[in-house]
């Protein structure tokens, strides 16, 4: 998996107050670069500087200093990042090379102080690290988005199903409108023929026929007004009755969900705010304290290049007699201390910075359970107003289906009584002398109406069975629709379980490397196993995965055994802590965005070790810088470039 690095180009950093550096310019091929130096000489300042143009907020100003910059040449491009204290805080602005970086801080940037780096010796949930840069709120979220596309993909099919049997009672229902048409217009003709052939004095009788007509003509109009005026009432109805449905089953839904928690969003929000500004002050305590503890390094440096400034001020003599007298003049209070008493204060300030730490996970951890409790209750509430805000929907509209029904019903009812007497007014008609031919005239004034409603029945049965053939037609859409959806809910579900395997297996397998590489006695496998384990979310109990490392050594026999973390030497840790980094690194691609892996305090490692570790770090970046101190410098590769003034 060596990444090739021809392309790559010569790099140029310019910083100036940032950590321990009043200003410097340093230009570095591909490639591992080494920066060699006693303590508080600059380099994790130096590879502070590269973090912060990369884009990284784990940066420290020069305490002394009010603004500080950095700037990246990287072949034709140049990157920037500008910072100004004003008042208790750091204004940031520029142009990075990297907008969000969240896998870098974690994967790439391995000072001492990495999260990733220093899970095993913390207890670090490593399954959180490695998942932590993929919003897996929002994969579940669309999950649930897509789940309700497909269940409404498979209820389209379900009516194009049933729209099929539809289709042939349709059909049926043409063939036989279509054989009563025949058989209406057939007696028609024979009637109208027997009107034609009557012996009667069309002239003579032509009043009384009129009239018959009229009547007939006009009970025809209002028998069909009294079809139309029932058919809307039926449609009105079953329109009413759906509605009724869905209200109830609105009212059902909402009586089953839960009652709306007490916890009010906004008092959440609140404590989200106090918790992110709590993190804020101790990530800013944990980097002042890295800069004391720097500093403090500093002051135990053999030959006295790290003595503040305002020391200097009082003569060569002075500090010569410091020297002489084997002790150390405070920075802070200008006394003669003992070397001891400096080492034992850096020692309490490392523990303090040790315990920030903590609490900025306890503090994550957190705000993550908070913000997970802020989207239920958000849910669920939006889920109660849909519910309530359709049922008050459904009540306008049943109040207006009911007003029509009530108002169609009143038409049926008028129209029935004018039929009547209009039927009534036939009838006196026909009593007469011309009875026959007046028969003959109604049953062909009959047979016109029913042949007209025939037409339009088959007119509509047309329509729908076009609409249903239309409505088949887009079933290969829905289901090549259904078809995808699935495919990509499948891959939603499989994208987290693939990063945590892909995870393991890298660690795993980058793990068994470096062992063989670096040779711990008696210890035979480190190695991480996914397992599930029942957590709680908020206010509910999920079961998740979770990674748990297991480590395996040998006795003197040969037998393995297993053993516990807590039982791992710190150089055993720091491994382990790096390993699970690369794993990281490579898993998220970090490479693709960030081409640069920083390496810091490896002081716990001996040279030999380290130098394997920086060969097999090599091939997975364009860019691999490392801190060393000088005699651990000289065990690696003569063909690294060195870096000794910063």
């Amino acid at each position: 998996m060596q990444r090739p690095q021809a392309s790559a180009s010569a790099a140029t950093v310019h910083a100036r107050n940032i950590g321990g550096i009043q200003e410097t310019t340093v230009t570095f091929d591909p490639g591992v670069t080494v920066l060699v130096g006693r303590n508080a000489t600059n380099r994790t300042s130096f590879l502070q500087s590269i973090m912060a143009v990369l884009g990284s907020e784990n940066v420290a100003m020069k305490g002394d200093a009010d603004e500080a910059e950095v700037t990246l040449e990287l072949g034709e491009e140049t990157y920037s990042r500008t910072f100004d204290r004003a008042g208790g805080s750091i204004d940031r602005s520029g142009e990075p090379y990297c907008e969000d970086p969240t896998v870098a801080d974690l994967f790439a940037f391995l000072l001492e102080s990495n999260e990733a780096r220093r899970a095993v010796a913390t207890n670090t949930d490593l399954r959180e690290l490695i998942m932590r840069p993929i919003d897996t709120a929002e994969i579940e979220a669309e999950i649930d988005r897509l789940q309700d596309r497909r269940d409404s993909l498979d209820a389209e099919i379900e009516a194009i199903d049933d729209r099929k049997g539809e289709l042939r009672e349709l059909e049926s229902r043409r063939d036989e409108l279509e054989a009563r048409i025949e058989e209406t217009t057939t007696e028609l003709a024979e009637t109208e023929a027997e009107l034609d052939a009557a012996d009667a004095d069309i002239e003579a009788r032509r009043e009384e026929q009129s009239e018959l007509e009229n009547r007939l003509a006009k009970l025809r109009e209002k028998r069909a007004d009294l079809e139309d005026v029932r058919y809307e009432i039926d449609t009105e109805q079953e329109s009413l009755t759906a509605l009724e449905t869905e209200r109830r089953e609105h009212e059902a839904e909402l009586e089953e969900l839960s009652d709306p928690p007490d916890t009010d969003p906004e008092d959440i929000d609140s404590r989200l705010r106090e918790l992110r500004e709590r993190k804020g002050e101790v990530e800013s305590q944990v980097n002042e304290l890295q800069s004391v503890i720097q500093f403090n390094e500093g002051m135990l440096d053999d030959d006295g290049t790290a003595t503040p400034p305002e020391l200097t001020a009082a003569g060569e003599d002075s500090v010569t007699e410091q020297l002489v007298d084997d002790s150390v003049t405070c920075w802070t209070c200008g006394t003669d201390v003992e070397p001891g008493q400096i080492e034992a204060t850096v020692e309490q300030l490392r523990e303090h910075s040790q315990s920030k730490v903590g609490e900025v996970d306890r503090l994550e951890r957190e705000i993550e359970e908070l913000k997970t409790e802020k989207r239920e209750i958000e849910q669920s509430r939006r889920e109660r107003e849909r519910h309530e805000r359709r049922l008050r929907e459904l009540d306008d509209e049943i109040e207006e289906a009911e007003a029509t029904v009530e108002e169609l019903r009143g038409q049926r009812d008028s129209l029935t009584e004018e039929i009547e007497r209009i039927e009534a007014e036939v009838e006196e008609l026909e009593a007469a002398e011309y009875g026959e031919i007046l028969d003959l005239h109604k049953s062909a004034n009959e047979l016109e109406y029913e042949l007209d409603r025939l037409e339009g029945d088959l007119e509509e049965v047309e329509s729908e069975i076009a609409a249903a053939e239309e409505r088949i037609g887009e079933e290969g859409d829905v289901r090549e629709e259904l078809e995808s959806v699935t495919d990509r809910i499948e891959r939603l579900r499989t994208r987290i379980d693939r990063i945590e395997r892909e995870a393991v297996e890298a660690f795993n397998d980058h793990m068994a490397s470096v062992l063989g590489l670096l040779d711990y006695d008696n210890l035979d496998r480190i190695w991480i196993e996914r397992i599930e384990q029942e957590t709680r979310k908020g206010r509910r109990k999920v079961t998740e995965q979770t990674f748990e490392l297991h480590v395996v050594r040998t006795t003197e026999s040969g037998a393995a055994y297993e053993d516990t973390v807590e039982h791992l030497s710190e150089s055993e840790r720091e491994v382990i802590g790096l390993v699970f980094a690369l794993a990281g690194y490579l898993v998220h691609d970090v490479a693709e965005t960030v081409p640069f892996v920083l390496l810091d305090s490896l002081e716990a490692i001996d040279s030999a070790r380290i130098a394997a570790l920086v060969d097999y770090f090599a091939d997975y970046a364009d860019y691999l810088l490392v801190a060393l101190l000088p005699e651990d410098a000289a065990a690696l590769d003569d063909e690294y470039e060195r870096i000794t003034d910063i």
